[in-house]
């Protein structure tokens, strides 16, 4: 599918697998496909933002299958793809600073660093995880929630520009 019409008509079946690379959480897809037909690129976004608003459990499930900055993913697919392409910000030489960031905050949280990457260089990431090592455990995993929120809108406009949406 090239374009919203194509999103709208496609077989549930067909869409869902593209979506769960978009957010790895069954009550969002269901949610989006639910929501069909979208009149616009607009409202099938805003659909996707209210329905990604995640329980804590949504927000591990769903970062469960995302690489850390810097790395690549171990899942292949479609996903590992366009993961690659949203970090192309990171330098190689800053490989060992993201590493002691990336295991400092995991440290912390329990979890990895999450960030809608696209468009981010590595010293930027380095900035901003630096900066929500200040947070509470809870508040970090709002903030998680919203970069996962990005990050479906992206893949999203991937999805329906046909971008990258075959699997290796």
């Amino acid at each position: 599918m090239t374009d919203l019409h194509g999103f709208n008509s496609a077989p549930a079946e067909q869409l869902r697998p593209l979506l769960t690379e978009c957010l790895a959480v069954p009550r969002w897809v269901d949610a989006v496909l639910a929501g069909r037909p979208y009149a616009t690129e607009d409202d099938l976004l805003a659909a996707s933002d209210a329905a990604a608003e995640l329980s804590d459990d949504e927000v591990h499930a769903a970062i469960a299958g995302h690489p850390r900055i810097g790395e690549k993913s171990s899942h292949g697919g479609v996903s590992a793809k366009w993961s690659a392409a949203e970090q192309s910000g990171v330098a190689s030489s800053l490989a060992d600073r993201l590493k002691a960031a990336n295991a400092a905050y995991e440290e912390r949280f329990g979890h990895i660093y999450l960030v809608c990457a696209t468009g981010l260089s590595g010293e930027r990431m380095l900035d901003d995880l630096a900066a929500r090592m200040a947070n509470d455990p809870r508040a970090e995993l709002r903030v998680v929630n919203a970069e996962l929120r990005k990050i479906a809108a992206l893949r999203l406009r991937k999805v329906l520009r046909n971008h990258d949406t075959q699997g290796s």
